[in-house]
């Protein structure tokens, strides 16, 4: 999963580290400089790339319509020249930031002396583009009460097809210093709307309200549309360019942000400055906001499996521990049981130790798995046995304290576990030949080359045996390395940086040739892969786990416009899969949809389930 964090705490922490390190331009004596400095427009501010032309220099009396008021996170507010110049590729808005709550109302004609400077949301390291604003401001109100610039219109018709131009190769992958070309690149005609009053129409939700009152839209009806309302990232080259996030400028506590499920509309006009942030790059920081019309969206149910058939499923069920509400368990427990016709076999990732993220070398999850199954068993589930191997303290990624590992649960009605020298957080667990030379694991359960590298601070694959109508199948519970620390879709590099790939790569690689001793020992050994790979089944990831043939991409057997199991910025993609050895020819496979396209979630994942006859 992604962390996060208090977006109020964040963008203070932000502010004042900007503050602190010069990201947030200005100085003192930035008004009594600004004073000497020519009047400038505000096109002239914000020039033709995405780094304005006076960067780091005073201006004075730039003139202006305040647009939007923002008196939490980083105050300010944004004005707007109403007499715009002719070149599409220049702003005609651009954001005050005023550190402490602002004294301007919107409509109000203003005069800021200031200095003009590029912050950037999450730092420089983080690749974000920066904001244009003036920092340190002395603001004089000429008059209020007056009309508003005409708002630029974000539609299927305004929005270019072609996300973004391709960085200067000179400048490691950077756009900042390319001129804007708003008419062929969407990110370029969303930067030269910065700071501009915006709006749209009534638009489909692609991505739920989020505990930080915040939802996606795609402003493009038709662009990669899904059954169920999302939009489907199915490719590195189309990332989907009508999504927009949208916030709202009130506080929360005077006005409720709405609550909209994937496939709700958000109708009527919504309209605002367009703003840029860490956490979702263009943003329509909504002045007027629309009205949600729910939609009929509902919780998927995948089919029970047959007497003669195994199912198999995967969960990510979101640092699980026994100081979570009992609701949480209640709700993962039915779901277990009535969306997922309780799995024979249930690979669990992202179950904590028994006192969650309380960092005092606790490692044991006895209590948190026995709380979960207890949980199940009351939903009217089965009385699920477990296995999984306690890792080494903060050896393995995650929340500090945490300790986050996979767990297999299993039905012992209908499949057997085979122990066999339980391994431990240091052991590898390998491959021998056993009756009828027929393949073995060492240590089952075990853990799948702990000592490499590739899991350094990440989650060890997780290897057991089960016996079914006595037939052994293989299951390696995944959890790879997060795509925490990537650069966003609009990172001021294109394409942005993914250095988190490498790691999962190698993870890959890894599991890879786990599957493929299995195979060399047994040809038509029954292997399946599964769990948060956390990277898309178009991945190079993907594509080293199955290389050699070793396995397949069992989502891949679904129709394209179904293969997401999680929504991540309105774009529904794929992060959890299950594989299948060559020998597991026939199998039904779903992606059981009961998570991630709902503002009312239980974890930010979405089941996987797959049923076969061994």
């Amino acid at each position: 999963m992604r962390s996060t964090h208090p977006r109020s705490a964040a963008v203070a922490a932000l502010v004042a580290t900007a503050l602190a390190t010069g990201l947030l331009a200005g100085s003192a004596d930035a008004a009594e400089g600004a004073a000497a400095a020519d009047p400038v427009r505000i096109h002239d501010i914000q020039g033709t790339t995405r780094i304005s032309p006076l960067n780091g220099k005073p201006v004075a009396d730039v003139a202006g319509i305040v647009t939007g008021v923002r008196t939490y996170g980083s105050r300010g507010f944004w004005i707007q020249d109403p007499d715009a110049d002719d070149d599409a590729a220049t702003s005609e808005g651009v954001f005050v930031f005023t550190s402490s709550a602002p004294t301007v109302a919107v409509g109000d004609a203003v005069k800021v002396s200031g200095t003009v400077g590029e912050y950037v949301p999450g730092g420089a390291a983080s690749g974000n583009q920066s904001v244009t604003q003036i920092a340190k401001p002395v603001v004089t109100v000429v008059s209020s009460g007056n009309s508003l610039p005409e708002a630029a219109v974000l539609n299927e018709y305004s929005v270019p097809a072609e996300y973004a131009p391709a960085g200067d190769p000179a400048a490691a992958g950077s756009v900042n210093g390319l001129t804007l070309d708003p008419s062929r690149y969407a990110l370029d005609f969303y930067e030269s709307l910065e700071g501009m009053n915006v709006k749209i129409g009534t638009s489909r939700v692609v991505g739920a309200t989020d505990p930080h009152s915040e939802l996606w839209v795609t402003v493009k009806g038709w662009e990669n549309t899904l059954k169920r309302g999302g939009t489907l990232y199915g490719s590195y080259e189309s990332q989907n360019t009508g999504r927009i996030q949208v916030q709202q400028l009130a506080p929360v506590a005077t006005q409720p942000f709405p609550v909209a499920n994937v496939g709700d509309k958000l109708t009527g006009t919504t309209e605002g400055p367009l703003d840029f942030n860490q956490f979702g790059g263009y943003t329509l920081a909504a002045r007027t906001l629309g009205t949600v019309k729910a939609g009929t969206l509902a919780p998927e149910k995948t089919k029970a499996q047959a007497a003669d058939e195994l199912a198999v499923a995967t969960y990510n069920v979101e640092n699980l521990d026994p100081t979570d509400p009992q609701t949480k368990f209640d709700n993962l427990a039915k779901a277990v049981v009535e969306n997922l016709a309780s799995p024979d076999v249930v690979a669990l990732e992202e179950i904590q130790d028994n006192n969650g993220a309380k960092n005092d070398g606790t490692v044991d999850a006895d209590q948190t798995i026995a709380k979960f199954t207890a949980a199940i068993s009351a939903a009217g589930g089965p009385a699920y046995q477990w296995r999984s191997i306690s890792p080494e303290n903060n050896k393995d990624g995650g929340e500090p304290g945490g300790n986050i590992r996979q767990v297999f649960l299993f039905n012992p009605l209908r499949v057997s576990f085979t122990d066999r020298a339980a391994g431990d957080a240091f052991t590898a667990t390998g491959v021998t030949a056993g009756e009828n030379g027929q393949a073995a694991l060492t240590h089952s359960p075990g853990r799948i080359d702990p000592a490499n590298p590739a899991w350094v601070d990440s989650r060890k694959p997780l290897a057991g045996e089960f016996v079914f109508h006595g037939k052994t199948v293989f299951v390696i519970a995944n959890h790879f390395a997060s795509k925490g620390g990537d650069e966003g879709l609009t990172s001021s590099h294109q394409p942005p940086v993914r250095s988190s790939e490498a790691k999962r790569l190698l993870q890959a690689q890894s599991v890879n040739a786990f599957v493929k001793s299995l195979l060399a020992t047994q040809k038509d050994a029954k292997v399946l892969a599964v769990g948060d790979i956390n990277d898309f089944d178009f991945s190079a990831t993907t594509t080293a786990l199955t290389d050699g043939g070793a396995l397949y991409p069992a989502i891949q057997s679904l129709p394209k416009a179904e293969r997401y199991s999680y929504v991540y910025q309105g774009n529904a993609q794929v992060l959890d899969q299950i594989l299948t050895s060559p020998a597991i020819k026939a199998f039904t496979y779903d992606s059981v949809h009961i998570n991630a396209e709902f503002a009312a979630q239980n974890s930010d994942h979405d089941p996987q389930v797959l049923r076969f006859r061994p």
